[in-house]
């Protein structure tokens, strides 16, 4: 028996009765009943009542060729039938993850030649943590083993990953974080910076809250430090142009690895295969998932510079970690298909040239001047919208981020499927998103914030 027997209340009240939802208030969602998306195409999600939404997260940072790709589904189901399934323990390997490996190499920077797999980037933070403070044992220095994030950071939700990031109410309640983390302030020039103070200033002021970390930790006991190039989850926070270059410095001076987490940047999102190339950031490790496949299978890629790679290899003996599922050859071979779809069309270069300008003209010349709007910001096709009561003086509606969610429902009400974080309204589309597309996202963004204005002053 398919979906289609069934309706939408009794498919709530299964969902209900069964299936425990991520990041999710659940007695809030069993009241209301979830939405069920149905099906997709192109840019496009529809729900089981014939909704279209313009799909303005790709998913959730991931469908970067959109929906519908006969191909993909191809190359699992042709892989699914020559070899389904076999481990790369036992010294053993399929072919696809060796190509992919191969393939993620040549797309990388240059310092970054190998390549460590899981199915998600929660996965793949976990492999970071431990490669990394693996990588200061071998080397002699068991006691270099502190890793300074960010607050508000996300590096995913396993133990490792939620202590990695910087989110205090995932701290809360995980009741016990792995040891030896710390968090420093974000790069947030919107709400940090300081009256009079230049980006370029704020950028030097918060890198260096890495650099005292360090030295009030003492360069010996530091590992790495860890950030996404751009703060997705967080809220799209795009740090100055300052930052990632002092933060460079700060870590090479002090000789402490850089993790790099691009499980959402990574794959075309900022206008380069991976933001490093972006920011001009050399990194030990970078975390990547997500777009790897479009989200058609699960899969995360740990890319491992030379530096870690030729200790674990030259010093390592057994590197005692991995999964069932590291380098799965239908995964492989879903991703090789999907950057093989990415390269052919040109999206990576398609998003610096041409769309992503336009998404950042859009926000800036449509989107910027609304009322509710107190800032806009991009990088490529990954954006944020801050929403204020007040936008001289930055006030925000009260309690914070309850208005971004008045703006998110009256969204997908009018057909644009966008995320509420904080106070801010997120994009990330597919990178199949034309000028034409980017047109209706405006249209149905500003009758979103239209009502919600209207909503949140009667308020």
């Amino acid at each position: 028996m398919t979906y289609q027997n069934y309706s939408l209340k009794q498919l709530q009240q299964i969902d209900a009765a069964h299936h425990l939802h991520p990041f999710t208030d659940h007695k809030e969602l069993r009241e209301a009943g979830s939405r069920m998306i149905t099906h997709a195409e192109g840019p496009f999600i529809y729900d089981s009542e014939g909704t279209e939404l313009l799909d303005g997260m790709a998913g959730l940072w991931c469908v970067n060729v959109g929906y519908g790709r006969d191909e993909l589904a191809e190359a699992a189901y042709a892989q699914m039938k020559e070899m389904p399934y076999y481990n790369s323990f036992f010294k053993c390997s399929t072919p696809t993850p060796v190509l992919l490996s191969k393939k993620l190499a040549e797309l990388a920077p240059r310092n970054i030649n190998q390549v460590f797999y899981g199915s998600s980037g929660s996965e793949s933070n976990d492999t970071a943590l431990r490669l990394v403070r693996h990588y200061w044992a071998l080397e002699g220095k068991p006691e270099k083993n502190r890793i300074i994030s960010r607050k508000m950071a996300y590096h995913g939700s396993t133990v490792a990953g939620t202590s990695l990031g910087g989110m205090e109410g995932m701290h809360q309640q995980l009741g016990g974080a792995v040891p030896n983390i710390v968090h420093v302030m974000m790069p947030y020039a919107y709400e940090l910076a300081l009256p009079g103070e230049s980006d370029d200033d704020f950028g030097l002021r918060a890198a260096r809250s890495v650099e005292d970390a360090i030295l009030e930790a003492g360069a010996d006991n530091v590992a790495a430090f860890i950030g996404e190039p751009i703060m997705g989850a967080g809220g799209v926070k795009i740090p100055p142009a300052s930052y990632w270059p002092e933060i460079q410095r700060i870590c090479r001076k002090y000789d402490v690895l850089l993790m790099l987490d691009e499980v959402i940047t990574g794959y075309g999102r900022t206008g380069e295969w991976f933001a490093a190339q972006t920011f001009g950031i050399e990194a030990d490790t970078i975390t990547t998932a997500k777009a790897l496949t479009s989200g058609y299978q699960p899969l995360s890629a740990l890319l491992v510079g030379d530096r870690i790679a030729s200790t674990l290899v030259e010093k390592g003996g057994e590197f005692y970690h991995g999964y069932t599922y590291s380098g799965h050859p239908v995964a492989c071979a879903v991703a090789l298909k999907n950057i093989e779809i990415i390269e052919r069309e040109g999206l990576v270069e398609r998003v610096k040239t041409d769309t992503g300008p336009y998404f950042a003209q859009m926000l800036k010349e449509r989107i910027a001047r609304h009322g509710l709007v107190g800032e806009v910001r991009s990088v490529g096709l990954m954006g944020a919208i801050e929403i204020v009561r007040d936008k001289a003086t930055k006030e925000r509606f009260s309690p914070g981020g309850s208005a971004a969610v008045v703006v998110r429902d009256h969204a997908i009400a009018n057909g644009m499927m966008m995320r509420a974080t904080g106070d801010s309204m997120i994009l990330s589309p597919p990178l199949i998103w034309t000028r034409a597309t980017i047109d209706m996202a405006g249209d149905r963004i500003l009758k979103a914030l239209d009502l919600a204005e209207a909503d949140l002053r009667k308020a």
